[in-house]
């Protein structure tokens, strides 16, 4: 029986378990390649997901919401002031009406005289040209007089002072303007005194103006008295020397 001749150059090839010899494998993929689809699956990432990628977005939409909270903080505070500016503004206008209302107020008794000098015949010459100037000068300064024969009977800015009932009117109504009421702006330096003229039978209005002429009489009546009470009282002198 003849036996293969052994020759070492000529060796049978090498087959898989389980595969014929005519099958190929397929070929496996390289190391680096399956490493990162194992640490993706891993992760739970999905395929074709870059986490490198995804970082710069996440920043920008940061940086989105940060300069949102920082144009909303500016837009505030733009208001803030604004309104601070505004408030400044609108206590500097009344503290200087009020300045000039004190200024005013203490002038007015300057301008009753002049007023009766007037209706006396005494403002003339050069004495006149100066009550003139005065006059241009605090008109320029905001003062105002007000209170004339026949406007309505207003209590906030009229002080009635007589009431004649009389069927001429049929409202309350300034008869005489006793002396006149000044106002700076918004502000009511004096009251204008008025006679007030009214219908006989005003209903509460009449009763109401009635009660107050009433009222003015009293106090002028206990004032009076007063007066003339200090002024008949004799005073004590001390003991005399005998």
């Amino acid at each position: 029986m003849n036996r293969p001749t052994d020759d070492p150059g000529h060796r049978p090839p090498l087959v898989l378990v389980g595969h014929e010899p005519g099958d190929h494998p397929s070929p496996l993929p390289p190391h680096g390649a399956r490493g990162e689809e194992g640490t993706d699956q891993d992760r739970g990432t999905p395929p074709g997901h870059d986490p490198a990628a995804a970082q710069p977005a996440a920043q920008e939409a940061g940086l989105r919401a940060e300069l949102q909270e920082r144009t909303a903080d500016l837009q505030r505070l733009k208001a803030e002031y604004d309104n601070y500016r505004k408030r400044v503004h609108r206590d500097r206008l009344a503290l200087g009406e009020i300045a000039v209302s004190n200024v005013l107020g203490r002038l007015l008794p300057v301008l009753d005289a002049l007023a009766e000098a007037a209706e006396q015949g005494e403002v003339t010459g050069g004495f006149g040209r100066v009550a003139q100037a005065l006059d241009s000068e605090l008109a320029g300064l905001g003062l105002q007089s007000f209170g004339t024969a026949g406007d309505p009977f207003d209590p906030v800015v009229h002080e009635a002072v007589l009431y004649t009932p009389t069927d001429e009117v049929d409202h309350t109504t300034c008869a005489a303007i006793l002396r006149p009421g000044y106002r700076v702006g918004n502000h009511l330096l004096r009251p204008a005194e008025v006679a007030v003229a009214g219908p006989p039978d005003d209903g509460p209005v009449r009763a109401a103006d009635a009660e107050c002429t009433t009222t003015v009489t009293a106090l002028t009546a206990v004032t009076t008295t007063k007066t003339s009470a200090t002024s008949t009282t004799p005073r004590w002198t001390g003991p005399r020397d005998s």
